[in-house]
């Protein structure tokens, strides 16, 4: 088949670069198509994967601009579709849904996020959707019918042991590995569905450093602009080093989920500070089922001091690496290579799809 991957977001490449390599094994042609978003391109480049990158310059400012984008994003695609004689189109966007509805193609899309937390997407993708993938715990709300469950997350489509080793040396690349070290992670809340959405402001970075910095070294990661006390503590490493560096941490604090639940599959304590808290259902799952981190609301009374008495209690949990480690194998016991199922489930589709509705249990041979 002629496979179009639509990508919007960084971890979607990371999502999608197992699955891409898979579809060329099996003599598929694949064709990958962005947008400019933070380190995508860069990613991209440095994997090797060839793509078309096909809106350079947003226009989002507002809504008006959101939709201009989208009806851009749309036309090119379409065009791209019939010029490449594109069989089946998947991604994590609305265009793969209205194109592939236009052009009456096999679409599959994947999400991982409720459907209540991104309110535009069943709005703009629902009429024209084929089939969205999604975990089992993921509310898809007016799109359930149009769903197919199955017991993994995003990030064990790369961060599984099938397709992921923490590397040492790679982290020795930046500093020793031995000694304890902690990373915060800032992200920037700018998109339309971070909209009234709080995170860690500035003194609230500033007390976790104070409690963090006697024991062990910080190192913050940030998509917005840091204040001039924490550029010290910046770390500058090479975008695809950041798991093999995650691996090695003995915390991950942050506002970004994806960042969060990418701690949690590595067993690394994580602790999720931001007005997401409770509404995202893999998230919420990595939390109560399998304790692997923490979430707290930004917005409600105290959220600050119960955040660090949180990241307190952790830092003085003896056997602290032992205990997230066997926490991880039982979730790892209990789910799916991603990767592995997503592979298939486009490769057979439509007839997958009928497979997973009439035996849900087909997914565990993806092990």
């Amino acid at each position: 088949m002629n496979i179009l991957i639509q990508l919007s977001h960084p971890a979607h490449f990371h999502l999608y670069k197992n699955v891409a390599q898979n579809f060329m094994r099996d003599g598929h042609k694949v064709f990958i198509l962005i947008k400019t978003k933070d380190i995508l391109e860069d990613l991209l480049k440095q994997s090797g994967l060839p793509y078309y990158n096909i809106l350079k310059e947003a226009h989002r400012k507002s809504k008006f601009g959101m939709l201009w984008d989208m009806l851009i994003r749309d036309w090119r695609i379409l065009r791209f579709v019939k010029k490449h004689k594109i069989d089946f189109l998947t991604g994590s966007t609305v265009e793969v849904a209205q194109v592939g509805w236009l052009t009456r193609k096999y679409r599959v899309n994947t999400g991982e996020d409720d459907m209540n937390v991104v309110p535009l997407f069943p709005k703009m993708a629902g009429p024209f959707m084929g089939t969205i993938l999604s975990p089992r715990v993921c509310n898809n709300y007016s799109l359930e019918p149009y769903s197919v469950k199955y017991e993994s997350y995003h990030e064990l489509a790369y961060l599984h042991p099938n397709h992921f080793q923490a590397d040492k040396k790679v982290v020795e690349k930046y500093f020793s590995a031995d000694t304890p070290f902690f990373i915060l992670r800032f992200s920037s809340l700018n998109a339309y569905h971070d909209a009234g959405i709080q995170g860690i402001n500035t003194e609230i970075a500033q007390h976790l450093i104070d409690i963090l910095k006697p024991h062990g070294r910080i190192y913050i990661t940030s998509e917005r602009e840091l204040e001039p006390q924490f550029e010290p503590y910046r770390i500058k490493i090479n975008t695809l080093d950041m798991h093999h560096v995650m691996a090695f941490s003995t915390l991950y604090i942050g506002d970004s989920q994806t960042m969060a639940a990418e701690a949690a599959v590595l067993g690394v304590p994580f602790v999720r500070f931001n007005d997401f808290v409770g509404r995202i259902g893999y998230l919420n799952e990595l939390e109560d089922v399998y304790q692997l981190g923490f979430g707290i609301k930004a917005s409600e009374e105290g959220a600050a001091d119960k955040m660090y008495k949180v990241v307190e209690e952790i830092l003085s949990m003896p056997n602290l690496k032992e205990k997230w480690e066997s926490r991880r194998q039982k979730m790892l016991s209990e789910k799916i290579d991603y990767a592995q199922f997503l592979t298939w489930f486009i490769e057979e589709y439509p007839e997958s799809q009928k497979i997973m509705k009439e035996n849900p249990d087909y997914q565990y041979r993806f092990k």
